[in-house]
């Protein structure tokens, strides 16, 4: 009765094996997947994997270069409506996952713009991280008519409540020390808290910050982009801040529809 009752994953899917994880907090882990045939994407974009019968999308944190998938996944207990991430959160190294063959999503780099404001809470970064990747890696992208490879700059704001979920926060902050055109700004919203012990940074929202950061870079509103992804409040809170002003905004919102 139980294989009766099991969720049933229609349409076109092919697998991919779990072949590394990592813990990070209690409610935070990385995987890296290992797809069973060839799986493209573009930086930005997501992939959608399941587990007994449950799927669901993941924004990719590798860049396509890259040999596995890489995953930042936060898990979501049952009781808080967690369907798929407390399975996944009990996989071993090796257990194979369903995989949609096609990887979706529309949140991409915009090459012809020059400046590009990356604002993220926790895992709202992976898609930044894939984007600065592939930047350094390939110097044949992002392409435009318009602007040379080293004419860009990438700011990234991040925001969480604790300084132990910044799943990223050692390399950007390595990148952003070697190269110019890399900012890292990090903030931890509950500063007082003793699992923020010795925290030395920024303090507050990330969306209370945003607009001042922005202003002080002195950037050419009309060659910038803002970009949100992360907690839906927070991207409709930077939203707002950039509606009627000259930047472009785009948002992550793989969660509202299908692309």
């Amino acid at each position: 009765m139980e294989d009766e009752a099991r969720p049933t994953i229609k349409g076109r899917f092919t697998t991919c094996e779990l072949v590394k994880r990592e813990e990070l907090a209690q409610d935070l882990v990385k995987f890296w997947i290992k797809p069973a045939q060839e799986f493209n994407f573009k930086p930005g974009q997501y992939c959608t994997i399941g587990v007994e019968g449950i799927e669901r999308p993941y924004s990719i944190v590798s860049s396509p270069d890259e040999e596995f998938i890489e995953l930042f996944i936060e898990i979501v207990p049952v009781e808080h409506g967690g369907n798929l991430t407390p399975f996944l959160n009990k996989l071993e190294v090796g257990t194979e996952m369903t995989l949609r063959p096609r990887a979706k999503g529309i949140f991409i780099l915009q090459p012809d713009f020059k400046h590009h404001v990356f604002v993220a809470t926790v895992t709202g970064v992976v898609p930044y991280v894939s984007m600065i990747r592939k930047y350094l890696s390939d110097p044949e992208w992002p392409s435009s008519d318009s602007l040379a490879h080293d004419e860009y700059t990438f700011d990234v704001l991040e925001g969480a409540s604790y300084l132990d979920e910044f799943g990223y926060d050692e390399e950007l902050t390595r990148l952003a020390a070697k190269h110019d055109f890399i900012n890292f700004y990090p903030s931890v919203s509950r500063p007082t808290e003793e699992r923020n012990a010795g925290w030395t940074g920024a303090q507050g929202r990330i969306n209370a910050l945003t607009e001042e950061y922005v202003a002080n870079l002195g950037y050419d509103p009309k060659e910038t982009v803002v970009y949100a992804c992360g907690n839906p409040q927070m991207i409709e809170a930077v939203g707002e801040q950039f509606e009627l002003t000259d930047y472009t905004f785009i948002e992550e919102r793989f969660w509202k529809e299908d692309d």
